[in-house]
């Protein structure tokens, strides 16, 4: 992190201060006392002033229990983001945000001293976290943004000020908070009326831009993604070599390519992404089985997408579709349900394990836990099976990962 004076920290966020004897500066910004590194400020959040001690032992120059958490993050990442000549880079959407960030990031950090967020570091902590990683030689900061209601993607921006914004696509996604799609659109907009003048928006075609001083580049879907060995995807922008198959990514990986674009960087010819876990992860199973580990979060859009991408991969072997309820989609909650369960029967999943009170609607072998899901697979699972783990992040699908992997690695 850009240093920043312990007095200047002192004035930014309000709360009890306490400094290691050797410490006049903090050169990193954590909130987890485990993660912490010579020289960083560990700021407490929630029950985290009991990891005060912690903090010092693992050599933070100084912690901080602060009398409003988010707002002290907020105002610290705000004094970084101040004193970074980086290029800032803000990535939101329904679907994809992560997948886009992390192709973005492959892109990149070849090229330019690229900082990008982790796994799904895209809300009031995530976001002031990323920000704490920016170092004075930083050239490109890659945010991801999330929106659980209106008015989230606009504080996040307040202390990002992001130059280029990005907006993957508009689904059914949180409209619990937001109503409807049109709601999620405004949602979404937040990002880009955050832009400065002479900032570029990059946002799927039809998206409604409301501004004439902004670089707006639209991103269609003239894109295919060829199973070749290696896989080659073919876009507008030029073709390039990647390392994953499935056809959902294609739309954002053209995304990714688009931003580069704008960024005024090369189009490799080559592109090898470490996806973040829990998003598209294929792992082995026995006889010639895979898991395609996809639990991260899950919407009626995506869920259809997933299971296209099983019969993919089986490419003939028995599918094993095993789904969790799908969260925060308000009214459209019953029919998003049904229209999953539309999907599987279109598809001919062989074999559905649905988890959880909603998850009724998808038809199959259905369980109310994590737990019995477990004991219905050990029955079920036969070597050779591809299996599709997907639903909403609360259901901690991850867990069945975990234990598949674990008896079968």
């Amino acid at each position: 992190m850009i240093p920043l004076p312990l007095e200047e920290v002192r004035e930014l966020a309000p709360g009890r201060l306490e400094a290691a004897p050797w410490a006049t500066e903090v050169t990193g910004l954590q909130t987890d006392s485990r993660r912490v590194e010579e020289g960083d400020l560990f700021v407490a959040v929630a029950g985290g002033a009991d990891f005060v001690k912690h903090a010092f032992a693992r050599g933070a120059a100084a912690t901080l229990v602060p009398d409003d958490a988010f707002a002290a993050l907020a105002a610290v990442a705000s004094r970084v983001r101040d004193r970074s000549a980086a290029l800032f880079v803000a990535i939101t959407g329904s679907m994809g945000k992560t997948s886009t960030k992390d192709i973005l990031a492959a892109i990149c950090e070849p090229q330019r001293r690229t900082v990008a967020a982790e796994r799904s570091y895209n809300a009031e902590i995530g976001v002031p976290l990323t920000l704490g990683r920016v170092e004075s030689d930083t050239e490109i900061c890659i945010l991801e943004l999330a929106m659980r209601g209106f008015g989230q993607i606009a504080e996040l921006c307040a202390f990002a000020r992001p130059e280029v914004g990005v907006v993957t696509n508009v689904g059914p996604v949180h409209l619990e908070k937001v109503g409807d799609l049109d709601g999620v659109i405004r949602a979404k907009s937040e990002l880009v009326a955050a832009l400065p003048p002479g900032g570029t928006a990059i946002v799927p075609d039809g998206f409604p831009i409301g501004r004439g001083d902004l670089r707006v580049v639209r991103v269609g879907v003239d894109v295919t993604l060829e199973s070749f060995d290696p896989p080659v995807l073919r876009t507008s922008l030029g073709t390039v070599e990647v390392d994953f198959t499935a056809q959902h990514l294609a739309v954002n990986a053209l995304t990714a390519l688009a931003t580069a674009h704008a960024l005024g960087l090369d189009l490799p010819a080559e592109l090898h992404v470490p996806f973040t876990e829990w998003r598209n992860q294929e792992l082995p199973l026995p006889g010639g089985g895979i898991l395609v580990n996809d639990a991260w979060n899950a919407n009626p859009v995506s869920m259809r997408a997933a299971l296209e991408h099983l019969l993919q991969v089986a490419a003939g072997r028995r599918t094993v579709a095993v789904l969790g309820d799908m969260a925060e989609l308000g009214a459209y909650s019953e029919e998003g349900h049904r229209e999953v369960g539309r999907a599987l029967e279109e598809l001919s999943i062989d074999v559905v394990v649905a988890i959880g009170p909603q998850a009724v609607a998808y038809g199959g072998r259905h369980v109310d836990t994590i737990d019995e899901a477990l004991r219905l697979l050990e029955e079920i699972l036969l070597p050779g099976d591809c299996v599709l783990l997907k639903g909403a992040r609360a259901m901690g699908l991850e867990r069945i990962a975990e234990v598949l992997t674990a008896v079968h690695a």
